[in-house]
């Protein structure tokens, strides 16, 4: 808990100077094929050492890490990972099909998270999966996604205090002007019950449909960045191949997709002078089929290594 109060103090007294704190990039490997990707990065670690030193967090869901490894493989990847100063993040549900109750959600996943614990992880932030478009899905009323996310927000808070907790949401299937509702309306539920509200916010943008369905813009997710960092809420920006999908129904996609989507994603966005507190490079689209080495071509290593490269600036 002191480290926690003396994080916040920190970075709020950055964004009391003028300046705000340098951004963090966030990895997550494709899950796919029993959760190869990731298996092969902690056994070769020699083949992504430059794409660590660049890394901030390795993102994974808890339910993948509950299915696809075993304990003995645990036991000895998280402690590796502290050699390494990795934080540990992970996508976790909140209001899903197969648990709409907040509260239950975050009893089924905690047995997950306390094996990790056990097995020598440390949980360093959580990021819920889209609570707002899964309560739509349900056809349930704004009431109650903000009352069950709020739910399972508290649950976690008291159980994990240390923990930041994010919230992943999508554009422009949810306009903007609804991501500043769900913001408003979710924080002011938690100020009311007196619980730490959300630590950052994350966009899911299908940009691949600002061109073939005139639907959304850049502009508009960069708006919402100010409107976060006006609200000192960490704006957090997944980077992905938007076009990886329908290309590969044509047959058109490749490794090679994956790392030009991501690519020509920071080229749109830094142009506006976009600058994410969290760059996340996350693929759940099965690519590109090789994680390693980070000297390869489209390899996943090597794409997060040149993007941070070319895209993620230190703050100043």
């Amino acid at each position: 808990m002191t480290r926690l109060i003396l994080a916040i103090l920190l970075t709020a007294c950055a964004w009391a100077q003028g300046g705000k704190p340098s951004p963090e990039v966030w990895i997550a490997p494709p899950g796919v094929d029993n959760g190869r990707s990731l298996r092969a990065m902690f056994e070769h670690p020699d083949e992504w050492a430059a794409t660590r030193a660049v890394t901030d967090v390795l993102f994974y869901t808890d339910l993948n890490f509950n299915k696809q490894f075993s304990d003995e493989e645990l036991r000895v990847w998280f402690p590796r990972m502290r050699e390494w100063n990795l934080k540990l993040g992970m996508e976790v549900g909140a209001i899903k099909e197969w648990s709409p109750e907040g509260a239950k959600t975050f009893a089924k996943e905690k047995p997950m998270w306390e094996r990790i614990e056990r097995l020598g992880g440390r949980i360093h932030a959580i990021a819920m999966d889209e609570p707002l478009v899964c309560a739509q899905r349900l056809k349930k009323t704004d009431e109650f996604a903000v009352e069950e996310t709020a739910n399972y927000i508290e649950a976690v808070r008291r159980a994990y205090p240390r923990i930041l907790i994010g919230d992943i949401e999508t554009y422009p299937s949810i306009p903007v002007e609804r991501h500043y509702w769900w913001i408003e309306a979710l924080n002011k539920r938690l100020s009311e019950r007196k619980v730490r509200g959300l630590d950052f916010y994350r966009l899911d943008v299908n940009w691949v449909v600002f061109s073939f369905q005139n639907r959304g813009n850049w502009q508009e997710v960069r708006k919402l960045e100010q409107y976060c960092r006006g609200k000192n809420l960490a704006f957090s920006l997944i980077y992905w191949a938007a076009g990886y999908p329908a290309f590969q129904k044509k047959g058109w996609a490749a490794d090679d997709t994956w790392y030009s989507g991501i690519m020509q994603q920071g080229y749109d966005y830094a142009l506006l002078g976009g600058q994410p507190d969290q760059y996340v490079i996350e693929s759940w689209v099965g690519a590109p089929s090789r994680a390693l080495p980070e000297t390869g071509e489209f390899t996943f290593t090597r794409s997060v290594l040149d993007f941070v490269r070319k895209f993620v600036k230190p703050a100043h």
